[in-house]
Formats: structure tokens, C-alpha cells, sequence
């Protein structure tokens, strides 16, 4: 009865939808309902009719409102909740969001879209192609009709370049030539606009400062028969002589301390001194030399390079400690030094020290909800070399949003202070190096007091030497030699104790141990954001204990020490790969696989808890609540939730695919499909079902379930609704559970309806 009742509302907003818009349109206008695109074809098009159709659909102008069942169901939203006085106000936001203003007819113009079209199927190779367009009203809806006569589609027969003997074209290599236009391609307008760009970047960045593509000519001769094109490049007649030579630098200028309050002359040598052939004007000396000398990757003499020019550009604004950077380049106007360029950069010093203070939400994998409250001091320029001094306090708490995990909340407040420089710090070593991005190399020291409520507190200490570099803005490595964590716990509780008499495994959480590691990571994402296919991947090495494990001839678990404490050794590998497709209608089909391995050996048994792989939650498998869901085929017990810190293990498979699409503005949804489990190396914690088996795929775990997403703009905001399809701690040839879904019943849904509450994606 209620759907029936649904289903009767639905028709009835419907018809008043179309009824309703009728009244508000203004005399002699009607809505633009959609454009239909009919093809013919002649002879020889082997492109299909449909393609042709999506193409010219694309090209169309205005585009129509959004129809629902034939009705304008957004434009009566419009109408119907009216304009308001306030922009900012709530019946503006639902205008927004609900509706969309109207397209009138007023606004199509056929004959010239149809124009508009004919040009298109020019510039994509369909020569002597005719595109006729009409429009038809009826009731109160117009539509344009468009007959467009296809002829076939012209390819590249030759491409040949004509060079003069003062033609700068000669000074590209056939490789430089050897671009997009070739024999075989169909003739497109926007590939001969490529190419130009193209051309213009190559001889950019060998001096030639002031050519631009608009000095490219292309010719195409149509007459060759058998539908192709001969085509010829060359050089414009009237280019401009200074545009014909390359250009060498002869002077460059640095003003660190620009403003345009009191801007100092540029060709003034007043207050400049010259360092490694660069002319510096720091009268405050706020700077070291060697700062710009680093940054800058030309000299004086050499070719003018849109490549150093850009790279040193993006170097300067990456260093952090400038608020503006700009450069211009002068020509020198004198025949003793023809075909020069002055450089000159304008450097305005950003605030040197500044305090924030910052209020965080997040959510983890083990499935709490947390916020920090932190305060940052930064001084941006500690050395006179753009080094960067941070100094964090922040406390912060953890609540868990699962029934088992009720009243095991998380405490923790510290301190982490981390020294950046701009360049590569080894000692007795120098880096001399160009790369787009200036690299950094960071010195981290933190202290952590961290209290699991009602169980023992935990003291760590923390110290990493890292370098960050980039090859490019999408691939990302950081390589950390020494990366040293001490482990203390303390204020240990005597329900702990009382507890691991019956289980003693759980002590593990409270011995004290040191991570002697080297971490290498990189990350590469996709370059173009736009693209329909989006890419990540991450993959990292994390090894601890090997040299302190030679040195000490550790062989067994926790028998050898650094500073009375055990050390861990263990070699870990990850990767994370995610796909994302992304189609026009808004909607992502985004996908995810992780595999992480990890091998402790020798002074340890297991990785260390910090370093564990987990599963279930928010971000992993959202039909099990954290801890409750592996190792292996292992139930986690009442305690194992409460007293262990982490149930994870030393290997882990995850796979995750969702699909997500738009709902209502800014609300999405999405429907997803969760795989994985983990698994241990050693039977010492959880037992052999925990271990890692030859047959590992037979403890893979299924969930699904689908979710809404709100973007706030500042935080996306998730709601995941998960439950299980496949229980790997049930007996073989019972974990699958389709057979068990009972929506209907109560203690059913209470079990197995899993609501992950988080921010941000899973992935």
C-alpha cells in the first residue's frame, strides 16, 4: 500500500510539473526540449551513424533542461520555489539544488547552430559535408532538427615540411618533427593546432624567445583524389626578424625583497652583488646566496630555455618562503650585444613566522571517529635559506562508534617538531640537481602520550631523517634512511594483568620495543585530472633490525636488545593500486586492490602492532566492524576486542569496487563490493587459523551495501551501509551467507547491518 501510495505521488509531482511550467513561460516562448540529429551517409563513410550522431549531439548549443518521463521537472522547481532576496539564503540554496532556470526558444537559433555544425565535420576531416537545422514547436516545447548529408572523412596522405634557408624550422630534429601529423591519421583542425603548440615548445626551448605558434602555416591540398590531403608546414613570411633568432642570456637580477611600495630600479646596479654569475639585491640580507644560486638552473651565456625558465619559476614558488614570484626578460637594444636577454626576478618574502591553530575531524581504518585540536609555529626562513621550522602541540580523541569497542577510547596529546630544507642535506656530500621541483630533506622529532582508556598508557618517541623529491608534479618519492621509533608502555592496569592470565598474548601490547627502519615510498596519480580513466599507485619498502641484527647475531624472538629493549626486524612490502573511470553523466566507477606483505624473522615473531595490517571498517570492509573480522579464519573473542591494540596481521588482500553517482546536488550515492581478509606468518597469537595457508583464497571475506556521500565542501561526510555475504571464521562450505538475509528480522539486521560513519572516500 505504501509503495502504491509513493508511486501515485511520483505521477501526480510529475503531471504537476508539466501542467505548472505551462503557466509561467512568458508570452510566445516555449521550452527547448532536446535536438535531434539525423545522418545520412554517402558513399564511403565507415564512421557509423550513431558515432556521428553523439558527435554533433555534443556540439549543439544551447543544452536543453533535464526531462523526466517528458517533463521539465527541474525548470517547475525553478518556478515553483521562486526567487528570493537573499543569495545566501535557504530558499536560494533549494533553488539551486532542486531546480534549474528555463532554456527558451528564444535561445536556439537552428539555422546558425546548423552552420556551426557544417564547420565542426570541416575541421574534422568531413570536406563538403551540409548540415541543415529547423526547429519544431509543440504544446509548449521546441525542438531542433538537424539533417546533416556525411561525406567520407579525409586522411593524411603526406606531411611535409618546407624550409627556407633562413627558416627556423631547421633548427628542429626530425624527432621534434616527427609529431601527431602522419600518413595514415584522418585530417582534424585541432591536430594542426597540436602540432603548432608543439612547434613553438621546441623552439622555446632552444632561444627562441619571442616565436609563437601563430607563425606555423599548414596547408592542406584536397586535390590529391581518393579522399586525403597533402600537408604543408612552413614559416609565415612576415614573421617578425626578432622572432627568427635565438636568443642568449646575459644578465640575470634577483630582487628578494620586492615591493611595490618602493620598487627598485631594474637596471640600476645599486645595492647588487654577483654570486656564481647572478646579480642579487638583497640589502637586508634576509637571504643566503647560495639560496637563489640553487634555485635558479641557468647562468649567464647560456640559450634562453622556456624549460629553465618554468622550472625555475615553479622552484621559486615550492620553496615556501615567497608570497609572489614573477620574472620578465628585456631585450637588450644594441648591436654589440644583438639576439641578448636580461633576466629579472621579483621575489616578494612572505610572512617569515606565523601561528595556526587547527581543529580536526577524521576517521580510522579500526572504525573511530576522532578530532585534534593542534597548534602550529612555523618559521619559514630559520637559516637565511628558506628552511622550514614547525613546531606542533596537539590532543586529540578517538571514540569508537562500535557496541564492542564502548568505553575503549583513545587519549593522546604530543609534540613533533620537524626542520625542512630545500635541497638535498647529507653530509660530506653536495647534490647539485634542476628538477622541476626542489627537493627537501626533513629532520622529525616527536613525543606522543597516548592512553588506552582503562588498559595502560603508551610513551613513543619518534625521529625520521627523509628526503621528498618529484620528477614530476604526479610522481612523488620519499626515501627515509633512518626512521627510529621507541615504544614504552606504562601505567599498565591490574584488570590487564587479571586478563592476561587467561590470555597471555595480549602482554604483547604492552612490551616495550624500538624500530630501527628505512622506509622508501613512491606515488604516481594520474597527470591530467580530466582524463575518463584516473590512475594511482603507491608502493613502498619499510625494513627494520637488519643492521642491528647482524651486529647482535639476533636468531630468536626478542632475545637481543638496543638500550635494554628488544628491537623489531621485519621486511614489509605494499602496493595500492586504485582505477577510476569517469563517464559524462557524473557517475565514477572507482576501484581499488591493496596487497601488503610483511616478514618479520629472527628478533621478532609478528610485526610490530604499529606496523600491522588491519581489516574491517569504514575504509576497508564495511560489512565487518573493526576486530572482528580475521586473521585468517579466527573469531576475534570479547577480549581479543577489548585488550589488543590492533587485530591485524603480517599479510593482507583487499580488493574494493564501488559505483558512485549523483543523487540530488551535492548529496552522491554509491553501491560497493568489498573482498579481503589478513593473515599471520607465526601461530604464536591467534593460533593456526590466524596463519597464513596455501589455500588463502578460501578465507577471503565478501561484503557489500551502498552509501550516501554529502561534500560540504570542507569535509565530504560518508555513510556506508554494509553487511556480510561471506564469513570466513564459519566452517568450510558455510561461509557464504546469501541463504541467511532476513531484512525483515530484527536480530538479523542488529548482527549483520553494519553503518560506517566517516569522512572523506574509502578510496
Amino acid at each position: 500500500m505504501t509503495q502504491k501510495y509513493i508511486a501515485y505521488c511520483l505521477i501526480v509531482l510529475l503531471f504537476a510539473s508539466g501542467c505548472g511550467v505551462k503557466t509561467y513561460l512568458p508570452a510566445g516562448q516555449y521550452i527547448y526540449r532536446k535536438a535531434i540529429i539525423k545522418v545520412t551517409k554517402e558513399s564511403g563513410v565507415t564512421t557509423s551513424a550513431n558515432s556521428l550522431r553523439k558527435e554533433l549531439k555534443a556540439a549543439t548549443r544551447p543544452v536543453p533542461n533535464k526531462f523526466l518521463f517528458g517533463k521539465p521537472y527541474k525548470v517547475w522547481w525553478w518556478y515553483k520555489i521562486g526567487d528570493s532576496k537573499n543569495p545566501k539564503g535557504v530558499k536560494a540554496w533549494l533553488r539551486g539544488q532542486l531546480g534549474e532556470p528555463p532554456v527558451y526558444s528564444s535561445r536556439v537559433n537552428a539555422k546558425e547552430n546548423a552552420e556551426d555544425l557544417q564547420a565542426y565535420l570541416e575541421n574534422i576531416g568531413y570536406f563538403h559535408s551540409v548540415v541543415h537545422g529547423d526547429t519544431t514547436n509543440k504544446k509548449y516545447f521546441t525542438t531542433a532538427v538537424y539533417k546533416a548529408d556525411v561525406f567520407p572523412q579525409y586522411k593524411i596522405k603526406s606531411v611535409t615540411w618546407i624550409d627556407d634557408s633562413e627558416s627556423v624550422l631547421k633548427t628542429l630534429t626530425d624527432k621534434e618533427k616527427d609529431g601527431i601529423l602522419k600518413p595514415g591519421r584522418p585530417y582534424k583542425l585541432a591536430d594542426i593546432e597540436t602540432e603548432r603548440e608543439k612547434i613553438d615548445i621546441h623552439l622555446k626551448a632552444k632561444g627562441y624567445y619571442f616565436f609563437n605558434p601563430d607563425y606555423v602555416l599548414a596547408y592542406a591540398d584536397s586535390t590529391v583524389g581518393n579522399h586525403q590531403v597533402d600537408l604543408f608546414l612552413n614559416i609565415i613570411n612576415t614573421m617578425p626578424e626578432k622572432a627568427k633568432h635565438s636568443y642568449t642570456i646575459r644578465r640575470i637580477t634577483v630582487f628578494p625583497n620586492y615591493t611595490l611600495i618602493y620598487p627598485p630600479p631594474d637596471t640600476s646596479k645599486v645595492g647588487t652583488f654577483i654570486v656564481d654569475g647572478i646579480n642579487i639585491r638583497d640589502t637586508v640580507h634576509n637571504f643566503k646566496p647560495a639560496l637563489f644560486t640553487q634555485t635558479i638552473t641557468y647562468r649567464p651565456g647560456m640559450l634562453y630555455s622556456s624549460v629553465d625558465q618554468n622550472t625555475t619559476l615553479n622552484r621559486f614558488i615550492n620553496l615556501g618562503a615567497f608570497k609572489f614570484v614573477k620574472n620578465r626578460y628585456d631585450i637588450i637594444n644594441d648591436t654589440l650585444h644583438q639576439y641578448n636577454l636580461n633576466a629579472y626576478y621579483y621575489l616578494t618574502q612572505a610572512k617569515k613566522k606565523v601561528i595556526q591553530t587547527e581543529l580536526d575531524g577524521f576517521s580510522t581504518d579500526n572504525s573511530y571517529l576522532g578530532t585534534q585540536v593542534s597548534v602550529n609555529w612555523k618559521n619559514r626562513n630559520v637559516f637565511k635559506g628558506a628552511e622550514q621550522l614547525n613546531v606542533k602541540i596537539y590532543g586529540g580523541i578517538q571514540l569508537s562508534i562500535n557496541d564492542s569497542l564502548k568505553k575503549n577510547n583513545n587519549y593522546q596529546i604530543g609534540t613533533e617538531v620537524s626542520l625542512t630544507f630545500p635541497r638535498y642535506v647529507i653530509p660530506f656530500f653536495h647534490i647539485y640537481e634542476s628538477n622541476l621541483y626542489p627537493p627537501q630533506t626533513q629532520l622529525l622529532a616527536g613525543y606522543e602520550y597516548f592512553i588506552e582508556q582503562s588498559l595502560y598508557t603508551k610513551n613513543v618517541f619518534r625521529f625520521q631523517y627523509q628526503f621528498d623529491w618529484k620528477r614530476a608534479s604526479n610522481k612523488r618519492y620519499m626515501f627515509a634512511p633512518i626512521s627510529i621509533s621507541y615504544i614504552n608502555a606504562s601505567n599498565i592496569t591490574d584488570s590487564f594483568y587479571t586478563a592476561a592470565q587467561l590470555d597471555p598474548s595480549i602482554l604483547y601490547n604492552v612490551y616495550s620495543e624500538v624500530i630501527l627502519g628505512s622506509v622508501y615510498t613512491y606515488n604516481f596519480t594520474t597527470l591530467n585530472p580530466l582524463n575518463k580513466n584516473q590512475w594511482y599507485f603507491a608502493g613502498g619498502i619499510d625494513v627494520s633490525g637488519n643492521i642491528a641484527g647482524l651486529i647482535t647475531g639476533a636468531k630468536d624472538m626478542r632475545t637481543k636488545n638496543v638500550l635494554n629493549t628488544p628491537f623489531d626486524q621485519y621486511a614489509k612490502f605494499d602496493l595500492d593500486l586504485r582505477y577510476k573511470r569517469i563517464f559524462r553523466s557524473k557517475t565514477e566507477f572507482a576501484n581499488r586492490l591493496v596487497i601488503g606483505i610483511g616478514a618479520p624473522y629472527n628478533n621478532s615473531a609478528f610485526l610490530p602492532f604499529s606496523k600491522e595490517y588491519v581489516i574491517g571498517g569504514a575504509n576497508s570492509m564495511r560489512g565487518f566492524p573493526v576486530r572482528t573480522l580475521g586473521p585468517g579464519s579466527y573469531l576475534p573473542t570479547i577480549n581479543d576486542i577489548k585488550y589488543f591494540q590492533v587485530i591485524g596481521g603480517d599479510y593482507e588482500f583487499l580488493f574494493n569496487s564501488e559505483l558512485r553517482f549523483a543523487v540530488l546536488g551535492k548529496l552522491k550515492g554509491a553501491l560497493f563490493a568489498d573482498v579481503g581478509n589478513v593473515w599471520t606468518k607465526d601461530t604464536l597469537v591467534f593460533g593456526p587459523a590466524g596463519q597464513l595457508k596455501s589455500d588463502w583464497y578460501k578465507e577471503l571475506a565478501v561484503s557489500s551495501g551502498f552509501g550516501l556521500r554529502y561534500d560540504a565542501t570542507v569535509i565530504l561526510i560518508r555513510l556506508d551501509l554494509g553487511m556480510p555475504l561471506r564469513k570466513p571464521y564459519l566452517p568450510d562450505g558455510q561461509r557464504w551467507v546469501f541463504d541467511q538475509i532476513a531484512l525483515g528480522d530484527n536480530e538479523w539486521r542488529r548482527d549483520n547491518l553494519i553503518l560506517n560513519l566517516a569522512i572523506g572516500y574509502p578510496f
